[in-house]
């Protein structure tokens, strides 16, 4: 029963974070110790299904396809172990960086809430709860951008509810379809009676509808305009911890679902995937180079990188999957620490904005090391992680004849890195300007953070053999859906 836990846990920690909100300090090492504790069942949950398959459980003691379904396989437990690492490293970071009255107005259990809904769409086995643990994480980001109350976090959080809302309505009436036609929500059985069916028009009015609420989760074009324009609005702690977690639930969605469900007219959806891909990667990344907040430059890289991760969908082979894989857990961690070491830049200079910044490199260069590593990482320099995860999914390219998306993946990595270098010269490299805002201190919880986040990114690079070696097993669970049908169903 310990896929139990990664929902039951951070819901236990929401009832003791509420009742002991004005405990600061309790708050602040009670929250990196309850998230070090996730990411131990992560680890143990992903050590389980390595040694012994995927695993399922009845939580309600229903067989499947009754009652409710927990489901963990490879690519569901490296999700969660990175996912709760990432929030480790944001609660190190956070009593450095979030003021005492956000602290005290319940950062910290919204916070877990965010992490029980992203755990429970990772390990969901059926589509209500899939959809209940959407609006899950919907609500508690939702209050997490909008904490605070000033005029831009309200703007934001306005725009990015109300997009998701619109989301939602797509994926209920897909769900709708589905269950209308087959009478059951469990993913395992649904795939399994879809492989029988002659008729094609329900299953893709569904599932295109089930792609554009998915599209919207993970900022694909064109569906991504929510997220810039909401996720430079609160504290970086927090724009940090969705950059990890939240548009990467809806690209693991996007691949349990092409994986279960795509059993028809493959070659439409193989195309529409792929199309995707390329407008989200050159469109992402020509946006992020026009940009001079450093905030907005990284919020429109999310999207351009979410375009690398869908490509690898595209291309669906156990190869291109694994890169897709691997380049998702570079991309969370990567991703978060140029967040977070930005957050550094605010604390030391006072600004997000390229024009007032300038002389880290030489007044702090330490900063700069902080910035340079997952800078470099997420334009593909090598040998850091973002360059074998660029490299495994260009040869996934090649291997399945499709060069045209791999053309355009290899100009977006140009592009990724005249962003990465134009953050570097404007803020690092060229002189101080003299109307500098501030050269306020910057806290040592938050550069504790940042170079723990910093060591991660290095250490993924280094073993990058043994984590292709478990996103190769991952992909071929994905790739094989027999294999999770059967785990669910005994079949």
């Amino acid at each position: 029963m310990i896929l139990v836990l990664p929902i039951i846990l951070p819901l236990l920690i929401m009832v003791v974070l509420i009742f002991t909100r004005r405990w600061l300090f309790f708050q602040q090492a009670f929250s990196i110790l309850a998230s070090v504790v996730l990411m131990w069942v992560g680890f143990l949950i992903l050590m389980d299904v390595q040694q012994n398959g995927i695993k399922a459980v009845q939580p309600g003691s229903w067989d499947a396809p009754f009652g409710i379904t927990l489901v963990a396989d490879l690519f569901s437990a490296i999700m969660m172990v990175t996912a709760s690492f990432v929030a480790v490293v944001v609660m190190i970071f956070s009593p450095g960086f979030i003021d005492k009255e956000r602290q005290t107005a319940g950062y910290y259990p919204l916070v877990f809430g965010l992490l029980m809904g992203v755990n429970g769409a990772f390990f969901t086995g059926d589509l209500f709860n899939l959809y209940v643990w959407y609006e899950v994480m919907l609500t508690s980001s939702f209050v997490l951008i909008a904490l605070g109350g000033s005029a831009e976090q309200l703007r934001g959080s306005i725009k990015y509810v109300t997009i998701n809302f619109v989301a939602s309505i797509f994926f209920v009436s897909a769900i709708g379809i589905l269950y209308g036609q087959a009478g059951t929500l469990n993913m395992a059985d649904l795939a399994d009676k879809m492989r029988s069916w002659d008729e094609h028009t329900y299953v893709n009015s569904a599932l295109m509808l089930f792609f554009i609420a998915f599209s919207v989760k993970s900022a694909l074009v064109p569906f991504f305009f929510w997220l810039p324009a909401s996720y430079h609005t609160p504290p970086v702690a927090i724009t940090a911890l969705f950059a990890g977690t939240l548009t990467k639930v809806g690209v693991y969605t996007m691949f349990r679902f092409y994986s279960l469900f795509v059993v028809y007219d493959q070659m439409f959806w193989t195309l529409f995937i792929l199309t995707l891909a390329g407008l989200t990667m050159f469109i992402g990344v020509l946006m992020a180079a026009s940009q001079f907040d450093i905030r907005k430059i990284l919020s429109f890289h999310i999207i351009s990188q979410v375009g690398y991760m869908i490509m690898g969908l595209g291309i669906f082979t156990v190869s291109g999957i694994a890169g897709a894989i691997y380049f998702t857990i570079h991309n969370m961690l990567s991703k978060t620490n140029t967040f977070l070491a930005g957050g550094l830049v605010y604390q030391r200079s006072g600004s997000y904005d390229l024009k007032y910044l300038g002389g880290l490199y030489k007044a702090k260069p330490l900063l700069a090391l902080l910035f340079f590593i997952p800078a470099m990482s997420l334009a593909g320099i090598p040998p850091l992680p973002g360059f074998f995860g660029k490299f495994f999914l260009i040869k996934g390219g090649f291997e399945a004849q499709q060069y045209f998306i791999t053309a355009v993946a290899i100009l977006t990595g140009l592009f990724t890195l005249f962003s990465m270098v134009k953050i570097w010269n404007e803020a690092y490299w060229k002189k101080e300007p003299e109307d500098v805002k501030s050269r306020g201190k910057v806290h040592p919880a938050t550069i504790m953070a940042t170079s723990l986040l910093a060591l991660a990114v290095i250490l993924l690079g280094i073993f990058v053999g043994p984590v292709m070696e478990l996103s190769m097993q991952a992909g071929e669970q994905i790739v094989n859906p027999q294999m999770y049908i059967s785990a669910v169903l005994g079949k």
